[in-house]
């Protein structure tokens, strides 16, 4: 396997930040203010982009910030200056958690920047002057350095936003009061800069958001052995770009599908249809015989291979030599998709697996704990958090990627990719992805960029969740996350492609 540098950054512990921040920063007032607009701007832009999941930020938007003393304070005042830059008619209600006397040098900065810049439409409050009701909801009161417990002061601030209507809670790097009763619940967390660790699985963070403020410019590239780090969109680049002029389809991978069932029809198609979006140039699915006139008429560029099947309408093992005759052509295959918990199906699993050459995506019932340690080829496993338990004592992720040896992708709110070194976070898609066939589109995805780059499962894997995600935000963006069909989803895998990531740099 090859081991090219995956666009990515590393999560770091409070201590890690604080030494990152001084030898970047070094203290200079001038390169602090810099990096507190971009911080700002970045967060201003980030809220008006994911605010579409739930409609346009109005016009005359209501704006709550909760502010501490330090960075985050400044932070969270410049974002809201810059939401009501564009929006005249919006307004702003700043709660300062200790009073504006407190203020850090450059969050006093920021306030008088937000007061003077929106004369007559900004105002500081106290809790009891806390609105009904607000659009957004800015959390800056504490960042990665606070320790518990949440003092008074901020417990007060904290309720009274809690105690309002607000469509969007955000929280600058981390939530105010981060494990504590009375800690801010936010909708988005915007980690600046670097991801803290600590943003990993907190529970009041919602939706972590990673900003690049190019701390990492320096960063030698490289494929680091151990550690968390979070991927960034970059890593679509060579998706993104113009392909040779003499490129045909042998050239761009052949992908082999395995599975679907009476019981489960759809699953396969899905897979099937995610897969042709893929950019792979040929794409052979192996289905039940009787499946196949349905699955030809929607998807005809996909060549279809009719597998014996049981009474109960499952794969029947007596499939193997098609499978396997299938698999000659191929530069990678998956399996599982709608194959259902029937045991016939199983059988024809491991009379396959065993005999292959290429690298292969295992997902859904052929997630079992014997099936995924079959054979010597390369796999990618994708597991969801219960399927994660069935085939890995205590779910531990990076013991499972290294013992069998395979690539894991751990789907769930923040998925996770490893193979058995550093596990790679994608903060990418939401909550849109709460229904079914979501999987199954992601084994398709994953599969058809492995047949791409047979030699790098790695990559092939966290550049499918990395795509897959920010398919998902920009269908959520376009459709909002519930009166959606999970197919949908194809539609914006090209334009997550071409649209360049976000960058809040200044």
């Amino acid at each position: 396997m090859k081991s090219a540098p995956l666009p990515s950054h590393p999560v770091l512990t409070a201590e890690e930040t604080k030494a990152l921040e001084a030898r970047l920063l070094g203290g200079d007032e001038k390169r602090e203010w810099r990096a507190m607009q971009a911080a700002g701007a970045g967060v201003a832009a980030a809220i008006v982009r994911d605010f579409e999941e739930a409609g346009e930020l109005p016009a005359a938007a209501r704006i709550l910030v909760l502010a501490g003393k330090g960075n985050n304070a400044g932070d969270a005042l410049i974002a809201a200056r810059a939401l009501l830059a564009g929006r005249p008619a919006a307004t702003a209600d700043v709660l300062f958690a200790f009073g504006s006397r407190k203020l850090g040098t450059l969050a006093a900065k920021a306030w008088r920047g937000l007061a003077e810049s929106a004369r007559g439409r900004v105002g500081a409050v106290t809790p009891a002057g806390v609105a009904a009701a607000y659009d957004v909801a800015i959390d800056g009161i504490f960042g990665f350095q606070f320790r518990p417990p949440l003092p008074p002061e901020a417990l007060a601030a904290i309720a009274a936003g809690a105690a309002a209507v607000v469509r969007f809670r955000a929280a600058v790097d981390l939530p105010s009061g981060l494990g504590e009763a009375g800690a801010f619940h936010a909708d988005f967390t915007y980690a600046t800069g670097a991801v803290k660790a600590d943003l990993l699985g907190c529970r009041h963070a919602g939706r972590p958001r990673y900003l690049d403020l190019g701390f990492f410019a320096g960063e030698a590239p490289g494929r680091p052995r151990q550690g968390d780090r979070v991927l960034l969109a970059s890593l679509l680049a060579p998706l993104a770009g113009l392909r040779p002029a003499d490129a045909d389809k042998r050239a761009q991978g052949h992908l082999v599908i395995v599975g679907g069932s009476g019981g489960f029809p759809g699953a396969i198609l899905m897979t099937t249809l995610a897969a042709l979006r893929s950019g792979a140039g040929l794409v052979t699915a192996c289905v039940p015989h009787r499946l196949i006139p349905a699955y030809a008429a929607r998807a005809p560029e996909a060549m279809w291979v009719g597998l014996p099947e049981t009474a109960s309408g499952s794969l029947a093992p007596a499939g193997r030599a098609k499978v396997l005759q299938a698999a000659e052509r191929a530069t990678a295959l998956v399996m599982g998709p709608g194959m259902g918990k029937d045991r016939a199906a199983h059988a024809l699993l491991r009379a396959v697996i065993p005999a292959l050459q290429v690298p292969f995506v295992m997902d859904a019932d052929s997630l079992q704990p014997d099936l995924v340690r079959l054979g010597k080829a390369p796999r990618i496993l994708t597991p969801h958090a219960g399927e994660l338990k069935r085939i890995a004592e205590g779910a531990a992720l990076r013991p499972l990627a290294r013992g069998l040896p395979a690539v894991v992708a751990a789907k769930g709110p923040v998925t996770r990719v490893t193979d058995g070194g550093a596990v790679y976070h994608s903060f990418f898609g939401g909550p849109v992805f709460g229904r079914g066939g979501s999987g199954d589109l992601l084994a398709g995805l994953t599969g058809g960029l492995l047949a791409q780059t047979p030699d790098d499962p790695l990559a092939a894997a966290c550049r499918a969740v990395v795509w897959h995600g920010r398919a998902a935000d920009h269908l959520a963006r376009a459709r909002g996350q519930t009166a959606v069909q999970i197919l949908e989803w194809l539609e914006f895998l090209a334009p997550a492609l071409r649209t360049p990531a976000p960058c809040p740099r200044t």
